[in-house]
């Protein structure tokens, strides 16, 4: 894997439509852009990109957890996504998000149940993309339906792939839809 640049992005909301939020809603994003060995040529064997995505799950996930500044355990809700560059194919990002990101990145946050939520597309240079995000143990929970933007201003180029891994210490500023708390989540099947 050769990564040309590492971003984290650390978001703190302290006042959403007038009232402060307390505790501050916390998140942060760790983002590498890398090279992609398949780029300008279709490959019938992508599994090189399945071991770069197990080898960033938990490497930007650890870097995401300590620019928040809190324990593994604390993380609430987590996301990934990446952004393919032109000379790229969708099936890419795939290759990294799905196989085996997952484990390792569940395992830098102390833990999982529920699936890890993902978003991907093809893009050039600065291109934004949403990292969908959702409480960690239990799916359904729905003070933690969110998402957060993240752009890399000279990424990704013809022949990079953008990945971002993004980990929050809370749900939304002042959450009031209802629904499934997370102190009432089960955590059993990763739903409820």
């Amino acid at each position: 894997m050769e990564i040309r640049k590492i971003v984290k992005i650390v978001e703190e909301t302290r006042m959403e439509a007038g009232k402060p939020v307390q505790p501050a809603a916390r998140r942060a994003a760790a983002v590498a852009v890398i090279k992609n060995p398949f780029a300008g040529r279709y490959e019938e064997n992508i599994d090189e990109l399945i071991a770069v995505g197990e080898e960033l799950g938990g490497m930007l996930a650890k870097m995401a957890v300590e620019a928040l500044g809190i324990a593994p355990d604390q993380v609430e809700s987590y996301g990934k996504a990446a952004i393919v560059g032109n000379r790229g194919e969708l099936e890419h990002a795939a290759a990294i998000l799905h196989p085996k990101l997952g484990g390792p990145f569940r395992d830098a946050v102390g833990g999982g149940k529920a699936l890890i939520p993902s978003s991907k597309k093809m893009g050039c240079s600065g291109t934004e993309i949403d990292v969908p995000l959702h409480y960690k143990d239990a799916a359904f929970v729905r003070s933690h339906f969110d998402a957060m933007a993240v752009r890399v201003q000279d990424a990704p180029r013809g022949d990079e792939i953008v990945v971002a891994i993004v980990v929050t210490a809370s749900g939304r500023p002042l959450p009031r839809v209802g629904g499934l708390k997370k102190e009432d989540a089960k955590k059993e099947d990763g739903l409820r």
